[in-house]
């Protein structure tokens, strides 16, 4: 039997050797300890606290197969493929795959070969899975993102609740329900509605003591933004609301020389996502200006700033993406630029975004009749998806219509692909059937089958840019052909730059408008709830914001932090020494008020102001437009 020093060392052999990781962080080790004795237990580890290996380092160290249920794709896809750059083995089920694709990945973990195998919760209740999970030994079950299991949590999955039944059939199989950011409510739905037995709960406080947060209520944005990258060579983040907003930031603080800066979104390429991800990583002084589809799965210890270029949806959603500036215990910034406009468009985009009963039957009705699928009918191709041709049919808006496909592609009625992918192509002839077609159609059919090996026998993915180049074809004319052949019922084509849509259930029309409009009803309340507490936390010009989050967070007592924006603006620096630092600042060169009190450790402008007007008073300080200040010559 393995000794306790040995056991001990195994732990930190076994970090060390796939993290790199000489010691365990707070409470990390703790909570590694009881997975590994079998029990139940909750770890409230906030965004940093390295949570992930709470899971995977047991995973490494027990006998089977650790089943983690998560709810993105994107963050499993990004985790398997970590795991699987650290030498573990790892594998995710999806819609996305194919028959065999799952296959082998069962396969190989009733051969215990795979450590890790990540899920959607909607995937327990698939007769698939459920016939192929009992042949594998399972070593425990780990609940990522658990506060959506909570009807209080941000981003309530019922899906969620699945995970009561699946455990049901394993009993004594230990369960571990991680989440970054859960009130003491959600806390509690956590461990009722997992029926955790005797669980350890494991805290981490919420306090960053090295960050400071800044909400500047500020209308120019744009040079805000710029005059805080003039004056740092460090590694940061800038989130933004929507795609459009992030590139054209991005673009806006390049025209200005600010090279050290990309932006990333879900439109980006696989591939692309994958360059700038790494490059951002590896860089010192890189900016990312994203949405908030990068991010999470990300750990990156010298980030020292990150900025909200528009208010995040909930305080939950701010936590987590302040909480990735300092890892490494470093002072850091948190800025949260905001206006009252901002607000008001923001409150109106809820309502263009919020159908009522009547819209989400419209909308879901003629999303099943745009293919002609009947009540009870589940077709088994992918089809492409047209916004702007649901949008026409249902008189609804796009805000309204992608909020529906969002809600179903959660609750896996449908997978909608909406990132830019390889296109794919299916031939629905027989070889021989091609020489009955027109000459013109039989012999780019032709062309086709010698290009694309395969087409004939099952759906082959490629690239319309790869495939124009070999064919010496226009890559416009190729998809214009591609397509007229489509329409004649001989290919079975999939745009890849487009949005696709494949569904996942029979069509049911009685629980569409009864079980799922509920849901999605109670969804979008939590949303509008989550919205107006961020916009109270904001505003809130009379308490300490870090204890603001703490108190949120339902930490008891909390403290003010001493360095906030209204903190920092209750504390009176001596007039003497901010007029010292000012006049050193200006002895290095003329400077607007913004960019003296950045480079004073963000002292609030104000202040700056006020000690500038007695200075110009004074003669030791001269104006050189109406914006620029510089030291008087004597």
């Amino acid at each position: 039997m393995i000794s306790t020093s040995d056991f001990q060392n195994l732990k930190l052999e076994t970090l060390k050797h796939f993290w790199g990781h000489t010691e365990f962080r707070e409470q990390q080790e703790e909570v590694i300890n009881e997975v590994l004795s079998g029990h139940d237990v909750v770890a409230l580890l906030p965004t940093g606290g390295g949570k992930s290996v709470c899971y995977q380092l047991p995973a490494l160290l027990l006998q089977g197969t650790c089943l983690v249920i998560s709810p993105l794709l994107a963050l499993m896809r990004d985790q398997v493929n970590q795991l699987k750059s650290n030498g573990i083995e790892a594998e995710y089920l999806s819609s996305e795959l194919e028959d065999f694709q799952s296959e082998i990945i069962f396969s190989r973990c009733r051969d215990n070969i795979t450590k890790l195998l990540y899920v959607s919760p909607e995937r327990l209740n698939n007769p698939v899975f459920l016939e192929n999970i009992r042949d594998i030994e399972l070593s425990f079950i780990a609940v990522d993102e658990a506060h959506c299991i909570s009807e209080w949590g941000q981003d309530f999955r019922p899906s969620y609740q699945n995970i009561r039944s699946f455990r049901a059939a394993y009993p004594g199989l230990a369960c571990l329900a991680l989440t970054a950011t859960a009130t003491p409510k959600v806390l509690k739905e956590i461990t009722d509605r997992l029926e955790l037995k005797n669980a350890s709960i494991y805290r981490k406080s919420f306090r960053r003591e090295n960050i400071k947060i800044y909400t500047d209520k500020i209308a120019d944005k744009y040079q805000r933004i710029y005059d805080l990258l003039r004056f740092t060579k460090n590694a940061g983040l800038i989130y933004t609301r929507t795609r459009r907003e992030a590139e054209e930031l991005t673009r806006f603080l390049r025209s200005k020389n600010i090279t050290h800066v990309d932006y990333y979104h879900a439109g980006l390429s696989l591939k692309e996502k994958r360059l700038r991800q790494q490059h951002w990583l590896q860089s010192r002084d890189q900016v990312l200006v994203s949405t908030n589809a990068f991010g999470m799965g990300i750990d990156k210890d010298s980030v020292r700033f990150v900025i909200h270029y528009s208010c995040p949806a909930s305080l939950e959603n701010y936590f987590q993406e302040i909480g990735r500036a300092g890892r490494d215990g470093l002072e850091s910034y948190a800025f949260l630029l905001w206006n009252e406009q901002e607000f008001d468009a923001f409150d109106q985009l809820i309502k263009y975004q919020t159908p009522d009963k009547r819209e989400f039957q419209v909308i879901v009705t003629y999303l099943y009749s745009l293919f002609q699928i009947a009540d009870n009918d589940l077709p088994e191709k992918t089809f492409q998806l047209h916004i702007d041709t649901l949008r026409r049919l249902t008189k609804s808006s796009t805000g309204k219509i992608r909020n529906i496909l969002n809600f179903m592609h959660n609750q896996e009625l449908i997978y909608v692909n909406s990132h830019k992918s390889l296109s794919s192509l299916e031939l629905k002839l027989l070889p021989d059937e091609i020489d009955q077609l027109p000459k013109k159609d039989a012999y780019f059919l032709e062309l086709l089958l010698r290009n694309l090996a395969g087409i004939s026998a099952r759906k082959v993915m490629f690239s319309e840019a790869n495939l124009s180049s070999k064919m010496g074809v226009d890559t416009l004319l190729l998809k214009e052909r591609i397509r007229e052949l489509q329409a004649g019922g001989h290919l079975e084509y999939i745009d890849g730059a487009l949005a696709s849509i494949k569904f996942l259930q029979h069509r049911n029309d009685r629980l569409l408008a009864s079980k799922y409009w509920q849901l999605f009803y109670q969804i979008q309340k939590n949303k509008l709830q989550k919205w107006e507490e961020m916009k109270f936390y904001v505003r809130n010009r009379e308490h300490c914001k870090m204890r603001m989050i703490l108190s949120y967070f339902g930490e008891k007592k909390p403290v003010n932090c001493g360095k906030c924006v209204v903190c920092e603006s209750r504390k009176g620096h001596s007039p003497k020494s901010v007029t010292d630092e000012i006049l050193t600042v200006l002895g290095r060169q003329a400077c607007t008020a913004d960019e003296i009190a950045i480079q004073l450790n963000f002292y609030e402008k104000e202040k700056i102001l006020e000690q500038l007007i007695l200075l110009l008073d004074a003669g030791k300080v001269k104006m050189l437009n109406f914006r620029t200040y510089a030291l008087a010559q004597h």
